[in-house]
């Protein structure tokens, strides 16, 4: 196992997770709200990536400054969302040890290079339980299109034709318990799974079923802790898309360190 590939994961890992808040930040909206473009002060919110925080020209500051000397809060400087740096820890540790599963192999291209839009999709889903469609499908298309090209070069470790049959099995799996308890499981749920089948599909069936049955079991813990702490916490839905990822991470990390 090389050390440049982790070296590099970790890298661009941490570039993209400092630019992630803003966006997480932007996409936490309640279905059929427009995507935020103001933070909580009122001050518009320029671009989509990028840390959460509103700064202000110095001049604009002193111009604002009130009779004791001290800018206005308004006009100070604020965070708004989560903390980049946190962020940029957690993904670009995320992107290290994909890459040092997946190693110096084509298909590290697709899974280190979309794992940012999973942590994207799974800070949105827990703070206003929504995959927003805007993400789950073109992710769903790039990590097809990664992974079949991926299938052409030299050295790939998977096949591009199961990873497209498990993204459409998943993909009608999570559609069935969808249809069976729409309250429990929501259609972005289904979307998501397309993309998870497919980056589980890549390795083998063996593998896809360990890492679909791993993200029901990590959600399933989740729900039963839940229901221990107490009556309050029963009827309080949650966020299920973090924990398919987190099945979805794992089922990878078994097949790229077994290949």
């Amino acid at each position: 196992m090389g050390v440049a590939p982790i070296v590099l994961a970790a890298g661009y890992g941490a570039t993209a997770g400092w630019l992630l808040p803003r966006a997480a930040y932007r996409f936490s909206v309640e279905p059929g709200e427009p995507w935020r473009d103001r933070c909580p002060q009122g001050h518009r919110v320029r671009g989509w990536l990028g840390p959460a925080r509103c700064r202000f020209p110095a001049e604009a500051v002193v111009q604002g400054r009130g009779s004791g000397g001290r800018p206005p809060e308004s006009a100070a400087p604020h965070a708004y969302g989560r903390r980049a740096v946190p962020l940029a820890a957690l993904v670009g540790a995320l992107c290290a040890v994909l890459g040092a599963a997946v190693g110096a192999r084509p298909e590290a291209l697709a899974y280190v290079g979309l794992a940012p839009v999973v942590v994207l999709l799974s800070l949105v889903d827990r703070a206003v339980h929504r995959l927003p469609d805007v993400l789950t499908l073109p992710l769903a298309a790039a990590v097809a299109a990664g992974l079949g090209a991926a299938a052409l070069l030299p050295r790939a470790a998977g096949d591009g034709r199961l990873a497209l049959l498990g993204g459409g099995a998943l993909g009608a799996a999570y559609l069935l318990l969808h249809l069976i308890n729409p309250a429990g499981m929501g259609f972005g749920d289904v979307k998501l799974a397309l993309s998870m089948g497919v980056a589980l599909g890549w390795y083998g069936w063996g593998v896809w079923s360990a890492g679909a049955f791993l993200g029901l079991l990590y959600g399933a813990l989740y729900g039963l802790i839940l229901l221990l702490r107490g009556p309050d916490e029963r009827n309080q839905g949650y966020a299920f898309g973090p924990f398919m990822a987190a099945g979805a991470l794992t089922g990878v990390l078994l097949g790229g360190f077994g290949a």
